[in-house]
């Protein structure tokens, strides 16, 4: 496995080595030497696990966990073929509303870290594209928020070819500069040290392997 950084600060791209005979294909999407040799840590632990499908034309996000609790993703694209955008929406960030995207497909294997604070959405380019993402925390319908992923100042990359499918939702996402006038956007100091924690045991995890700090 390779890994990449991104533009926007703390967030990479790993690239999986597939191995290939008469029978199919096997790869490792997640490989925690190669992850932790990137980012200087751990994986954290894994709190929810999701699994979406889509059809071409679909845009989810771009979404963010308010932070405190931030959530931090591992994502990947185990069928179809999407284009993955991660969005620097935390304030005081050296690389605040800066955005990268990866091209996510059964081709190259590509996935994708988001640190806690970052703004998440994607475009799915074939019909039946299924995104499967872990999670450091759980989902919480009140602690989810959006930005406009047409937002004209972001400008992201979306295919001149696609007429894009949005939720209720997200058509009524707000643009960055608006949720930044609303005091809505998290804050990167604070997304910095809510990252370090999560290589930290918990002392529920501890317990279950019958040690203590």
């Amino acid at each position: 496995m390779q890994a990449r950084k991104l533009a926007v600060q703390g967030a990479f791209e790993f690239t999986s080595q597939t191995f290939s005979d008469d029978r199919g294909v096997f790869v490792a999407p997640f490989q925690q030497q190669t992850f932790q040799a990137a980012k200087g840590g751990p994986l954290f632990s894994v709190a929810q696990s999701n699994h979406s499908v889509s059809r071409r034309g679909v845009v989810r996000g771009i979404h963010y966990t308010v932070a405190p609790p931030g959530a931090a993703k591992y994502v990947y694209c185990a069928s179809g073929r999407s284009l993955d955008i991660v969005v620097d929406i935390r304030q005081g960030s050296p690389t605040y509303g800066t955005w990268d995207a990866v091209l996510l497909d059964q081709t190259g294997f590509r996935s994708v870290y988001l640190p806690v604070g970052v703004g998440h959405a994607f475009i799915a380019l074939t019909d039946h594209t299924v995104m499967a993402y872990l999670t450091s925390a759980p989902y919480i319908a009140e602690q989810e928020l959006a930005i406009s992923p047409l937002d004209p100042a972001l400008a992201l990359p979306l295919p001149d070819d696609i007429d894009p499918i949005l939720s209720t939702r997200d058509s009524a996402a707000l643009p960055l500069a608006q949720a930044a006038d609303r005091g809505l956007l998290p804050n990167y100091q604070l997304c910095q040290e809510l990252e370090a924690r999560l290589g930290t045991p918990t002392q529920a995890q501890h317990d279950l392997t019958g040690t203590r700090a």
